[in-house]
């Protein structure tokens, strides 16, 4: 059996080529142009995706290194007619200008709501132990590896609060 990567729940074939990484992979091979390529350093967080819930930068990694695993891109997480929550909180709080880093943003922001959610402390959290309050600190320490050139920080911290209160309640 062929070995394989899970693609937004579609099974695609591992590259031949063992020296490709994640994001090339998702770009050149598949089209996938969602998730686009920043610094190509891990600096910059545009490359953003999804691997088994935790949000990494695709850039750093290889592909083969993904065999069985599910990865999520931006084209996974909604579509137009039926965005995410977190999509859909980006539009309302115009959480984006150029839109570049957008897709690596919403990625990053739906992950990180969930690492909030697994009670996992960040350098901002108040406590190692119990619950997490998704507040302005917590979202800004934890999406720092996120860069908007534009300087929308503002409005992604809103569109991240509200989808975390519509979570929490």
């Amino acid at each position: 059996m062929a070995e394989t990567i899970s693609i937004n729940g579609t099974a695609h074939p591992i590259p031949e080529d063992p020296r490709i990484t994640l994001l090339d992979f998702l770009r050149h091979d598949l089209r996938l142009t969602g998730t686009k390529k920043g610094c190509d350093h891990g600096q910059c967080g545009a490359c953003t995706v999804i691997v088994n819930g935790m949000r990494i930068n695709s850039c750093l990694t290889l592909a083969a290194m993904h065999e069985g695993d599910e990865v999520t891109t931006i084209k996974g997480l909604g579509t137009p007619d039926a965005p995410s929550p977190m999509q859909r909180a980006f539009l309302e709080n115009d959480g984006y200008q150029c839109g570049y880093c957008t897709p690596g943003q919403i990625c990053s922001a739906t992950a990180m709501l969930g690492e909030i959610a697994n009670g996992w402390p960040s350098d901002a959290s108040e406590t190692l132990d119990g619950d997490i309050e998704a507040t302005g600190d917590e979202i800004r320490e934890r999406m720092s590896g996120n860069l908007c050139r534009c300087g929308a920080y503002a409005n992604i911290v809103a569109a991240i609060r509200d989808v975390a209160a519509e979570e929490s309640a």
